[in-house]
């Protein structure tokens, strides 16, 4: 039977590092310095949520039922997770600044269609 992957270390709080992978099979071990994704460090409660918001499509009022919560409660999980993964409302700001910006360009005529999407697939 395996433990849950714990993430952060209970003395000090700070992220825990994995240095050892051994096979259960044959029993080879590898030693380094592994580094857990920002996945792995969710907590179980935002695990349960992301899978209730995309078992639901992310259908906020779907997850409100699920959940027997409010619309600001799913709002702030959600908000939760994204910052948890690394992810801040300053890049989300900055990204749709920058498509205004690219369709600005193409509604001036300073770029074309084509050059309008090579730009907005590169974000």
């Amino acid at each position: 039977m395996g433990y849950p992957l714990i993430t952060s270390c209970p003395v000090c709080s700070q992220q825990l590092k994995i240095t050892k992978l051994q096979c259960h099979h044959c029993h080879t071990t590898i030693e380094n310095d592994f580094e857990l994704t920002n996945w792995a460090a969710l907590t179980s409660e935002q695990l349960n949520f992301i899978g209730t918001f995309l078992k639901s499509r992310g259908n906020i009022k779907e997850v409100e039922k699920e959940l027997g919560i409010s619309y600001p409660t799913v709002r702030g999980k959600l908000n939760d997770v994204i910052s948890a993964l690394g992810y801040s409302e300053k890049e989300e700001a900055k990204n749709k600044t920058e498509e205004k910006n690219v369709i600005t360009m193409l509604e001036n005529g300073e770029i074309t269609a084509d050059e309008a999407l090579r730009l907005l697939k590169d974000k």
